[in-house]
């Protein structure tokens, strides 16, 4: 205790002592301002010193990163060579000291062996325990073995430290595999891209050409896209191309125009046939061919529909042809098929004829027709355009020769000439599946004469020709330049529009079909694909859609394809038309067994039911229905469609009664003395209490009586008693509204 009292008192002083210095310092350097002043100025200077050689250091630092620079920016290229020869040494070096294979594989071996031991090695050393004798040996082992380590443990491979972006080749279909590995990347980041693009798929999934491109050229490679088929190309290039004589030969009229304007009619009078007459529903609804001897030459006709489902027909036609003859009903002027032919000339850049029909009627008006076609581009000569105008009637045959000779003028303009001698190529204009025939396809003949006998390549069908018929059905051997024949002996039928070519070898002919029908599957499989996952989350936001199902089959090809467009565009968001098989020919056991499981309508355009088929049909009690117009088979799939529209319901107000009194009832509480001012009051129907047209209340009547007797409904300007079940706050003046709920029809 004592020692602590001394230690305090000691401290104590030493405290008194400090202060009194710092006190006499301070009276001290208040008595010598100078002496202040310098202490500034001191502090001043060294300041000025710091910021100086702050400066001269950056100075120094920006010079010194300036010199790097330009160090760089010399050296770059060497340095870039040199780093380019070194990763070519390591890609091409050899590190064998043999010529001999099988040494060379030994040596690998060995290598192999080396470097696995190495690895067991460092696996050891790794679990050993850092420290001790044994860690301090293999620590010194490892430092001079390092130095003698085989030079086949040393990694060949450099990990890519950025993608490698240049060009990448796509065919028509790809997989998320193949197209990685062309693009040098994993086939994760391309499942990444594509699921920020809003796809799903997997690594063996195919891709169209489409889709490849688009997710590359995000990635930010450049695309090339090539036609794989090398095959096709020489089997198609191997053609007879010495002594080719060209030949004048007859010009391909397509005859287009809007429906019901006598387009058939027209050809019926240039070709002495009825064909009009026995057509369903009196309009065309396949393409006809047809050649015309005229005095002056012969000319062959295209007939084309005029119906507004048949747009890649006239399509077809217009690409097949030479020259377009426009007709124009005179009475009606242009119409929407009119102006559509118009643009299908313009965009096969083909020479238009316009044939104004029915001049025979008295409300005939041909300069209307020149008027309207004027603002489409379509000028009459008369008026300083380029294109003929031919005032015709079909039924009575005046300007029919006018016509033809316009239709020979204008070939001899166009110089139309062919080879006949050499291998013949056309395009098919229809095709269909004959009961009796097997696959018959109609065939313009383009080049060259065909034969009977040749081998033809049409689209993903090949064969060799059985038979060959022209339009009227006589049986001819072979068919020149501008012939349209009907052939036979084809593997499966054709599509419309596709090329027919003669080639020599019937085995090359087949593997290019095949080859076609592999790619043609690959690219169809991979739009459905990239349909369905498009249509995925639409589906799932959208809820239950209806679907519609269709087993359809028609007698050509062509007319098949029409329906199928127009029943498409008939699809809405609630209702969706799903044709689960179509094709042309008879309808079989096998659609209708594929119509009885699916719960699928069966239609028939211009075809029937075989005798299997039928059997089928009334064990399952299928619905089939049979077409031999198209309007009909449109109009009554929409009816059906219509009738699996989810019902809409409507609030309709059936009566309406104003309060005039209130009575107090102790069986039912408050009773309103009411007088129907609209309508009729329902005992049965639901009921709104409505104060200032503001709703308040929203229930159902507990009772409806006249003087003293309950009744089932009361009419306008009658008086009646009512009870509203669950409320009695009714006061004089309320409204009360009687509704019923509607079902309202739906249509498309």
């Amino acid at each position: 205790k004592a020692d602590a009292e001394a230690k305090a008192k000691k401290d104590a002083e030493a405290k008194a002592k400090k202060e009194a210095e710092a006190a006499k310092a301070k009276a001290a350097k208040a008595e010598d301002p100078e002496s202040a002043a310098a202490q500034v100025e001191a502090d001043r200077l060294k300041a000025v010193q710091e910021a100086t050689l702050k400066k001269k250091q950056e100075e120094e630092a920006a010079l010194a990163a300036e010199t790097a620079r330009k160090l760089a920016e010399e050296n770059s290229k060497r340095w870039a060579e040199e780093e380019r020869q070194r990763i070519e040494a390591e890609k091409n070096g050899d590190h064998h000291v043999t010529t001999s294979k099988a040494a060379r594989a030994a040596e690998d071996t060995s290598d192999a062996n080396d470097e696995k031991r190495g690895r067991r090695a460092r696996n050891k050393n790794a679990n050993k325990k850092r420290g001790g004798k044994g860690g301090r040996d293999n620590r010194s082992n490892a430092a001079r073995n390092k130095s003698t380590a085989p030079e086949s443990m040393a990694h060949g491979f450099n990990k890519p430290v950025a993608v490698v972006k240049g060009e990448v080749r796509i065919g028509e279909t790809v997989s998320v595999a193949e197209l990685a590995q062309r693009m040098s990347l994993k086939a994760t980041e391309i499942i990444k891209q594509m699921m920020k693009m809003g796809s799903m798929v997997t690594i063996n999934q195919i891709l169209d050409q489409e889709t490849a491109q688009m997710v590359a050229e995000e990635m930010g490679h450049k695309v090339i896209l090539l036609r794989e088929n090398e095959l096709e190309h020489q089997v198609l290039g191997d053609r007879d191309e010495e002594n080719v004589v060209l030949e004048t030969r007859a010009p391909v009229v397509t005859i287009m125009g809007h429906v019901d304007h006598g387009k058939t009619s027209l050809l019926d009078y240039i070709r002495r046939a009825k064909v009009a007459d026995g057509e369903a529903g009196g309009i065309t609804q396949h393409i006809g061919a047809y050649h015309v001897e005229t005095e002056n030459g012969m000319i062959t006709f295209l007939d084309t529909p005029g119906h507004a489902a048949f747009t890649s027909m006239r399509a077809r036609g217009a690409k097949a042809t030479d020259i377009v003859i426009l007709v124009v009903a005179a009475d009606d002027g242009a119409m929407p098929q009119t102006i559509e032919a118009i643009q299908h000339a313009k965009a096969g850049n083909v020479p238009l004829i316009v044939a104004v029909n029915k001049m025979d009627k008295p409300e005939a008006d041909p300069e209307r027709v020149k008027s309207e076609l004027a603002q489409h581009g379509v000028m009459s000569e008369d008026w300083g355009g380029e294109h003929m105008f031919v005032n015709v009637s079909a039924k009575a045959g005046t300007g029919i020769d006018e016509l033809l000779e316009g239709i020979l003028l204008q070939s001899e303009v166009l110089e139309l000439k062919a080879d006949r001698s050499g291998m013949a190529a056309g395009v098919v204009i229809e095709s269909k599946l004959d009961k009796g025939r097997g696959p018959v396809a109609t065939v313009l003949v383009q080049e060259g004469t065909l034969r009977q006998g040749d081998i033809v390549l049409c689209g993903l069908e090949y064969g060799k020709i059985r038979a060959m018929k022209d339009e009227n059905g006589k049986a001819i051997t072979e068919a020149g330049p501008s012939i349209p024949v009907e052939i036979l002996g084809l593997s499966g039928v054709p599509s419309a529009g596709d090329e027919a070519t003669v080639v020599r070898d019937e085995r090359k002919a087949r593997e290019v079909a095949l080859y076609r029908q592999g790619k043609f599957r690959d690219v169809k499989l991979a739009r459905q694909q990239k349909s369905k996952l498009e249509n995925m989350f639409a589906n799932m936001t959208e809820g239950e859609v209806q679907e519609l199902n269709i087993v359809l089959k028609a007698d050509v090809q062509g007319s098949l394809e029409a329906i199928c467009e127009s029943l498409a565009k008939l699809s809405t968001d609630e209702v969706k038309v799903n044709i689960i098989a179509r094709g042309v020919g008879a309808l079989t056991e096998t659609d209708a067994t594929l119509a009885a499981a699916s719960n699928a309508i069966m239609v028939g355009f211009n075809v029937r039911a075989d005798a299997q088929a039928r059997k089928t049909i009334d064990s399952e009690s299928v619905d089939l229905r049979y077409y031999s117009v198209i309007y009909d088979l449109i109009d009554e799939v929409k009816a059906a469609m219509t009738g699996m529209l989810a019902p809409e319901f409507k609030q309709q107000i059936i009566g309406l009664a104003e309060v005039r009194d209130v009575f107090k009832s102790p069986k039912i509480g408050a009773i309103a003395g009411c007088m129907v001012t609209e309508g009729t009051i329902k005992r049965s129907a639901p009921i709104r209490v409505l104060r200032d047209n503001v709703v308040i209340y929203e229930g159902e009547l507990e009772s409806l009586r006249r003087f003293k007797d309950d009744v089932a409904d009361v009419r306008n300007g009658m008086e009646c008693g009512i009870g509203v079940k669950n409320y009695n706050d009714v006061r004089v003046g309320d409204q009360i509204e009687v509704f019923e709920t509607v079902e309202v029809a739906r249509t498309l």
